[in-house]
């Protein structure tokens, strides 16, 4: 008999539960979430912890947060990962005739678990997951006696919250992850801008999203946001970028399209958003084909929900063919031809530099594309280098200091209505004597070129 979730009359009333509570819940699991993820290490951990701790009075597994929705639907918002597995340990003891039939004898009202039936996993990174860790999990399960499996069941526990808040579940939630859980800065964001899109993006287009997001490895993820994106937004404000972190997740939230505050800076970005929106839904598209993408510029306000996901995609892609887009003639080829091939290029602070001068042509490609293109790269090398031929150890903290330092290259793009704005700033010489560096001969040779050496 499935059990009704309990009501939650005010604020958060965590409940302890049994696994086997748990497992006669019905829940959900929503498109916001990541896929099931957990490796084999994370199996036999678990397993091997319960095996540990079978003679113990209790095992407590962590704390599942769920939204019930106006439906009374539970909708898991944090532990998904636990969870499943539990379910899969579940599903193994029960296929496991010998295992389940003693146990059965001694407990006749073990759980028949109906869940696993009801539950729909459509994602097919979580499915083939599901599958593997099911096949690991079935060659465990023989560790098992009746006292681990009654354990199991009726002594390993989990935190049950239930919120009907789906704003204050995600508050709880991104709470608990701020006191140690392992979560990116990144997918506290995915979470936020699904969301955000729930009521006025189709379904298809939602896990189209989703598959599209996890399908991007997430060291290239890390290094978008971490490295680039969250890094030139800041600097262009003037405002320090050193680590991503869950406490600077803000920095990409902004307006949300169907939300009306009476605030005039707003009317711009909707007008464009649903213009866009409307151009490219119209029929005539199917006769000519053209689509019109979001204009989008580094520093702009974001556009909470579709377009986040949008914008991402988009700079995902100019990150990864900026190289190939830029096509360098004279002394800019040089540079960009010294830059992978100079003796101290693999050292931290080198790397440091390096990720200033990409943020910083980033930035200008994005706002005038190839206008000018080769005296940007010679200007904004000559102005990023600078600190590398002045300092002999190039730290975190340096290259941070220097981007919102004067000539305050970031601002002055963010300023620029032409190129010229920004290529007419001046770069200081360096005085031989003044060069701390080492293994740099070629990037002296273009200074020393370029007269500033």
């Amino acid at each position: 008999m499935t059990k009704n979730p309990p009501e939650i009359e005010k604020g958060i009333q965590p409940v302890v539960i049994t696994v086997e509570d748990l497992l006669q819940t019905n829940i959900t699991i929503p498109k916001y979430q990541r896929p099931y993820k957990w490796s084999t290490k994370n199996i036999h951990q678990l397993i091997d912890d319960i095996l540990t701790f079978k003679t113990k009075p209790a095992y407590r597994l962590g704390t599942v947060v769920y939204h019930q929705d106006n439906d009374g639907v539970l909708n898991i918002v944090d532990g998904q990962q636990r969870t499943l597995t539990l379910i899969l340990i579940a599903l193994a003891i029960e296929n496991n005739e010998t295992l389940y039939g003693a146990t059965k004898e001694v407990y006749s009202s073990i759980p028949k678990l109906d869940l696993a039936t009801n539950l729909k996993v459509s994602n097919q990174i979580s499915k083939r997951n599901l599958r593997d860790n099911y096949r690991e999990i079935a060659q465990r399960i023989k560790d098992f006696d009746v006292e681990t499996t009654l354990f199991f069941y009726q002594r390993c526990q989990v935190v049950k919250v239930v919120l009907k808040d789906v704003s204050e579940a995600f508050q709880f939630f991104d709470s608990q992850n701020a006191r140690g859980v392992d979560l990116a800065p990144h997918d506290l964001l995915k979470a936020f801008h699904l969301r955000e899109m729930q009521n006025n993006v189709s379904e298809e287009k939602q896990t189209k999203i989703v598959e599209t997001w996890e399908n991007t490895p997430q060291k290239e993820l890390e290094s978008i946001f971490g490295y680039h994106l969250y890094r030139i937004r800041n600097w262009t404000n003037g405002k320090s970028a050193r680590k991503f972190t869950k406490n600077d997740v803000s920095v990409f939230k902004g307006i949300s399209p169907n939300v009306e505050e009476p605030y005039p800076f707003a009317a711009m970005y909707r007008i464009s958003h649903f213009y866009i929106e409307g151009y490219n839904k119209d029929y005539n598209r199917n006769i000519d084909k053209n689509n019109m993408p979001y204009p989008f510029q580094l520093d702009q306000i974001i556009i909470n929900g579709k377009r986040f996901f949008e914008l991402i995609n988009h700079y995902k892609k100019m990150i990864g063919t900026i190289k190939s887009t830029i096509k360098p003639q004279g002394t800019a080829k040089t540079i960009i031809d010294a830059l992978e091939v100079y003796e101290g290029r693999y050292r931290t602070g080198d790397k440091y530099v390096y990720n200033l001068f990409k943020c910083a042509l980033i930035f200008y490609v994005d706002k005038f594309g190839l206008t000018e293109v080769d005296r940007a790269i010679e200007k904004i090398f000559l102005w990023a280098y600078t600190i590398r031929l002045k300092h002999k150890n190039v730290q975190l903290a340096t290259m941070d200091n220097y981007a919102t330092d004067y000539p305050f290259v970031f601002k002055r793009i963010r300023e620029a209505l032409k190129p010229n704005d920004f290529l007419n700033i001046r770069i200081d010489a360096i005085k031989t004597q003044d060069i701390k560096a080492t293994k740099v001969t070629k990037l002296i040779t273009i200074f020393e070129k370029l007269g500033l050496c």
